[in-house]
């Protein structure tokens, strides 16, 4: 189980570093409801990925290592693919990424969250880490990773619930901040929010090239060993 958890261990903390989410997050946290929306959003999140999880580890299958312990040519494949496509969107954000960060702006319907219903900040939370262009992959070559160990399925599961945790350290620091800071922390929040929000399309751009860059390494040496 070690040698899996060394493997998804740096995908996790790719997908915890997400300005994007953080920014929604501190967003919700500041509505009237901030204690109520904020755990409701947080769960949002943990239920999105370990959703997508167990999905791809219910079709990965258990037992698909080959017989001498590497991963299936297919999860190659698969972190080929998700490779190549997170390198290119790396590009891509790179090329239209704001010359002047103190322009860069905010996605329009973020202006809406503080108007946002329970059931919608759920949502919201589970397109953030499910639907998402840059988390989505990542939690897919994990949970890969995972279901072609050959591990029993309680290890599997604990295997996703780890990556599932240290995904989430991006979230659960600023709530923890607020639930023990209360409105103390909202000048804390509120400068971490500017700052993610300037930077956002370059760090995930660089977010993007370095962990396709480790899928498509990743996804060779499986299919050329």
């Amino acid at each position: 189980m070690g040698n899996v958890l060394g493997d998804v261990l740096g995908l996790a903390a790719g997908v915890a570093v997400s300005p994007l989410p953080i920014v929604a997050l501190i967003i919700v946290l500041a509505t009237p409801w901030g204690r109520l929306n904020g755990l409701v959003f947080v769960t949002g999140w943990v239920v999105g990925l370990s959703g997508l999880g167990a999905v791809m580890l219910v079709v990965g299958g258990q037992g698909s290592a080959t017989t001498h312990g590497h991963p299936a040519d297919w999860v190659g494949v698969v972190k080929l693919v998700l490779g190549v496509a997170l390198a290119l969107l790396a590009v891509r954000l790179w090329r239209h990424r704001p010359t002047d960060v103190t322009q860069a702006r905010l996605p329009q319907w973020m202006a809406a969250i503080d108007r946002f219903t329970p059931v919608k900040i759920f949502l919201l939370a589970l397109l953030l880490s499910a639907g998402n262009l840059k988390n989505a992959p990542l939690t897919i070559a994990a949970a890969a990773s995972i279901s072609s160990s050959g591990l029993p399925v309680g290890q599997q599961v604990g295997a996703l619930a780890v990556f599932v945790v240290i995904a989430s350290v991006g979230l659960l620091t600023p709530l923890g901040v607020y639930l023990v800071m209360g409105e103390r922390a909202k000048n804390m929040l509120g400068n971490w929010k500017d700052w993610a929000a300037r930077h956002n399309v370059a760090v995930m751009a660089v977010l993007f090239f370095v962990f396709g860059l480790k899928l498509l390494g990743d996804g060779i040496d499986v299919l050329t060993s």
